[in-house]
């Protein structure tokens, strides 16, 4: 499995409940240390820095993003939103957020993991709350348990990225047909 953090979702707080891969069956886990959580935050583009973390930010996030990915699963299947997961979201949104500074060279955005942690937890309230609710898919792959946003003209995407599962699908497609597909003679 690829221990590359992947931002294909189309907005951060479905990248962040990406993060936990293959839910229905292997469910391969990328916040396996503090600092590969840290490293989500600085890739997602959120922060430019961070301080280090601990165990207990690696605990408390994965709290979070099961509660943002049961929020999400609950408004794209049109069901009301399970109290619990809605606590500790907007528990988590109240926090101190990351706050950029200007400097003499442009905006630094320096945090701490929980200001980091609070600022992916109201996206995902602006997310839930917003008029982008419609445009969330699950991704086509049945392995794939990615939620993104489809901004495709007639919202036609099947994937949650061409690169990580449309390739895969196509090619397997593929090679199911050419195998039922009787042989061609030459005349």
């Amino acid at each position: 499995m690829n221990l590359n953090h992947v931002f294909v979702c189309g907005h951060p707080a479905l990248d962040f409940a990406a993060t936990l891969r293959a839910r229905r069956s292997a469910r391969f886990e990328m916040f396996v240390t503090p600092e590969r959580l840290n490293a989500w935050y600085l890739e997602s583009g959120l922060v430019d820095t961070i301080t280090p973390g601990g165990e207990d930010d690696v605990l408390e996030a994965t709290t979070v993003r099961e509660a943002i990915y049961r929020l999400v699963t609950d408004r794209r299947l049109g069901e009301g939103f399970a109290p619990g997961a809605l606590d500790v979201v907007n528990a988590a949104a109240r926090r101190t957020p990351v706050t950029p500074q200007l400097t003499g060279n442009g905006r630094l955005t320096e945090a701490t993991p929980a200001q980091a942690l609070a600022t992916v937890a109201r996206q995902a309230v602006e997310l839930l709350s917003g008029p982008d609710v419609p445009l969330m898919k699950e991704c086509g792959n049945p392995e794939c348990t990615r939620v993104y946003m489809d901004r495709s003209r007639g919202m036609r995407r099947q994937w949650c990225g061409m690169e990580s599962c449309g390739n895969k699908i196509k090619a397997a497609a593929y090679r199911a047909r050419k195998k039922t597909e009787p042989a061609v003679t030459a005349r």
